[in-house]
């Protein structure tokens, strides 16, 4: 009797299936009323543009005024005179100290008496040779008291300019080391001085880059104190010789710093742009790999709807959601750039939106290069 249940249970079941087959049969059979019943894929459509790619040589550089040097005295004496505060913008020429100069001042005002009667007698002596009084000899001596008396006052001028101590340039003075009433001897430091109008930015790049770094090219450079800034500038000279054991160059570059926002001593990150192009460029997201090769999906549009087409690219730079493309690609090109995944090689689609790369959050309007290793 079991036998039997079991029989007629397992025939119901086998019937139950064979209707159920029967009528999918049936429904695919109609393929024009199943395909309107599934809707088409929604896509945005990005028009492919161009960008400008570089590559980019990074390396650290220093800081450094246009020029700069540690002020000091020549000669030894007290300071009587201080003429400037630490952080002072001041011109070439300008009086920062003076030292001490009664002995030289008391010893001009000889010297400049006794040049005063020498001249006075050199005119006497002159006069008494016109009336044939004294012979010429007289005047050559009396010239040679004259000349002996200028020599004289020129000398006491030249200790009191040493005692004098000027700006030999225009720029910012640093802190003040000394004290009014202070002794101070030869190379004794007073301030620095130094030409920050202009900043020299010392950096090394490896020898391989010889052949494409030259005097001109563009750099740009961030630090620290200023993340958001980018400073820019130009190479003005290249080292002539290589270090033989880091096997780089020293490279000098020069930015303009009217508002001395960077100082001396800074370290700052250089950038060098070198191969600069134009290529076609698209978003991160509508790249998809398989082992070694990259696909797009380019849409051939036909009317309302658009065909998917898989197609291989050769891929070059990348910068965030920008990738440059080599080979693959020409501007125009329409690409889906998101939502890949939901789409295969000859799906029709629907073009929900369409807008050219870079505009209206298609990512970056202008991408930056990517350092090479």
């Amino acid at each position: 009797m079991r036998r039997y249940s079991f029989l007629i249970a397992a025939l119901v079941a086998f019937a139950l299936m064979t209707g159920i087959v029967a009528f999918r049969v049936l429904t695919d059979g109609r393929p024009d009323q199943g395909r309107m019943q599934r809707p088409m894929v929604p896509v945005a459509a990005y028009s492919v543009a161009q960008f400008e790619f570089a590559d980019i040589v990074e390396a650290l550089g220093t800081a450094r005024s246009r020029e700069s040097v540690i002020v000091s005295a020549r000669v030894s004496d007290t300071i009587s005179v201080i003429n400037f505060d630490s952080g002072q913008q001041v011109s070439a020429g300008d009086i920062l100290i003076e030292l001490t100069d009664t002995e030289e001042a008391a010893g001009l005002r000889e010297a400049r008496t006794t040049l005063r009667e020498a001249n006075r007698d050199l005119t006497r002596v002159n006069d008494l040779i016109a009336r044939g009084v004294v012979p010429q000899q007289r005047q050559d001596e009396a010239r040679a008291a004259v000349d002996r008396a200028q020599a004289r006052v020129a000398s006491i001028e030249a200790q009191l300019a040493d005692r004098i101590v000027r700006a030999p340039f225009s720029g910012v003075v640093g802190l003040r080391e000394v004290s009014l009433g202070e002794l101070i001897r030869p190379g004794d430091a007073i301030t620095t001085l130094d030409d920050i109008s202009a900043i020299r930015l010392d950096f090394t790049v490896p020898e391989r880059f010889l052949a494409t770094i030259r005097p001109g090219m563009v750099i740009e450079a961030t630090t620290n104190a200023y993340p958001d800034q980018v400073f820019l500038g130009t190479i003005s000279q290249i080292d002539s010789r290589v270090d033989p054991i880091a096997r780089a160059v020293i490279v000098r570059a020069e930015i303009d710093n009217p508002d001395g926002r960077i100082l001396p001593g800074q370290l700052m990150v250089v950038e060098v742009r070198r191969d600069i192009r134009n290529s076609p460029a698209v978003p991160g997201s509508a790249v998809t790999r398989y082992l070694d090769e990259s696909f797009v999906y380019v849409l051939e549009e036909d009317g309302e709807t658009a065909t998917v087409r898989q197609r291989t690219v050769e891929l070059g730079l990348r910068d965030g959601d920008v990738v440059e493309v080599t080979s693959g690609l020409v501007p125009g090109d329409l690409i889906i750039a998101e939502g890949v995944h939901r789409v295969r090689e000859g799906m029709p689609v629907s073009i929900a939106t369409r807008r050219e790369y870079g505009s209206g959050g298609g990512g970056s309007a202008s991408p930056a290069a990517v350092t090479q290793p």
